[in-house]
């Protein structure tokens, strides 16, 4: 059973046979460090799952990067409303390392509708999860304080703070680079 499969069947609860069906719609896709699943102002065309690696996603305003998440192995990466509603994305999606993706383009994802008699229901637990997932990040970022955010990220991915670069983890946190550089330091005292 792959990952995705284990996701799926961990999550939405899908049977043996409808994982079979849906995992055979993605297809594996390699992303090089540095490489682009999608850019800002492009329509989202695919939804992936990351096998292995990090990637991050990202907005620019004006000479300013702020990084939404960091994904990494068991995730889904896609700009959701972009890939849904066929608008510009919002969100650049970038590789951070060399990464191992599963990936379902659009007309694949539509297709599933026509062989997964549940698929209506398992996809709006899907969207379902994305929305709980951003309610979470609101309320963490409105309740919580600075190092509250630095503490959770850590005790919930200690990895990250050795292989992703600091200001990135900082923008996702809402704190700049040097706030996060005093708490760590804290930390480690």
């Amino acid at each position: 059973m792959t990952e995705l499969e284990k996701y799926i069947k961990n999550y939405f609860g899908a049977t043996s046979d409808d994982l079979t069906k849906i995992s055979s719609f993605f297809k594996p896709v390699s992303l090089k460090k540095a490489d682009y699943f999608l850019k800002t102002g492009k329509q989202s065309d695919r939804l992936g799952f990351v096998r292995t690696g990090i990637i991050r996603e990202f907005v620019q305003i004006d000479d300013k990067e702020i990084t939404k998440w960091i994904s990494t192995q068991g995730y889904f990466v896609v700009d959701l409303s972009s890939f849904i509603f066929h608008q510009p994305a919002r969100w650049n999606i970038q590789a951070l390392t060399e990464c191992e993706l599963f990936v379902i383009d659009d007309k694949n994802y539509q297709q599933i509708a026509q062989e997964i008699q549940r698929w209506t229901e398992l996809e709006k637990l899907f969207i379902a999860k994305c929305f709980t997932v951003l309610e979470d990040r609101i309320i963490t970022h409105l309740s919580m304080t600075a190092e509250e955010r630095y503490h959770q990220l850590f005790n919930f991915n200690k990895e990250l703070f050795n292989q992703v670069p600091l200001h990135y983890l900082a923008s996702m946190l809402g704190m700049t680079p040097e706030t996060l550089s005093r708490l760590r330091g804290k930390t480690r005292a």
